[in-house]
């Protein structure tokens, strides 16, 4: 387990900075959430751009201005060069499940927003089928109603998210990710899910060992 681990992490940082090269002079730049994106962060500190960026959760912008970069408010920025987040599975079709960081909601606004959405994986992270969980946050109003209209929803132990919502892991079989997106998207008090079409996705660099290769998708 120990050398799987150590794969993990050796190719997280090959394709972060394998991304972090894609970024240039003059850019905006969201930042995802996530230990793939904590190698990314100082990957683009040390590059020394003037870049401005948005970040997606708490962490994230606690490392980015640590890393020297410049992190703006997302209020009156309205659209972004490049985005750059990871994923916790990528199926061949290109579609993810993202949020096992709880940060999907925002994650998902700042890929909406990005002229192109990167996303950066260790090979582990790709898979043939999608499989559960699938990250929920869902408004803290109605929760236990929420809750009763999705059974196999469960709810996470963790803190509420920066916009006040709950955490909660949606574990029933995934099927049809085209469906199941639907599904959660028209249940009441759903706040925003972890399924990412390919249809947000311009490319995904997979890291294999030192080597990262790069497929378009959206």
């Amino acid at each position: 387990m120990p050398a799987v681990s150590a794969d993990s992490a050796r190719e997280k940082r090959a394709a972060a900075r394998a991304a972090a090269a894609l970024a240039e002079d003059g850019m905006t730049v969201g930042l995802g959430t996530g230990t793939t994106v904590a190698e990314l962060i100082p990957a683009l500190g040390e590059r020394r751009l003037a870049i401005t960026c948005v970040a997606t959760s708490p962490a994230s912008e606690e490392l980015a201005r640590a890393c020297g970069l410049d992190v703006r408010p997302f209020t009156d920025i309205d659209r972004l060069d490049l985005a750059i987040d990871g994923a916790d599975q990528v199926d061949p079709a290109g579609w993810l499940i993202k949020g096992g960081g709880g940060a999907q909601t925002r994650e998902r606004i700042v890929a909406a927003a990005a002229d192109r959405f990167v996303v950066i994986v260790s090979s582990n992270k790709v898979v043939e089928r999608l499989h559960p969980p699938v990250p929920l946050e869902l408004h803290a109003f109605g929760v236990a109603a929420t809750l009763r209209a999705l059974p196999d929803a469960v709810l996470r132990a963790a803190p509420p998210t920066p916009d006040g919502g709950v955490l909660a892991d949606y574990c029933g079989d995934v099927g049809d990710p085209v469906a199941l997106s639907a599904a959660l998207c028209a249940t009441p008090g759903v706040v925003s899910h972890g399924l990412f079409p390919p249809s947000l996705v311009s490319t995904i660099l997979v890291a294999r060992g030192d080597e990262v290769t790069a497929r378009a998708v959206g």
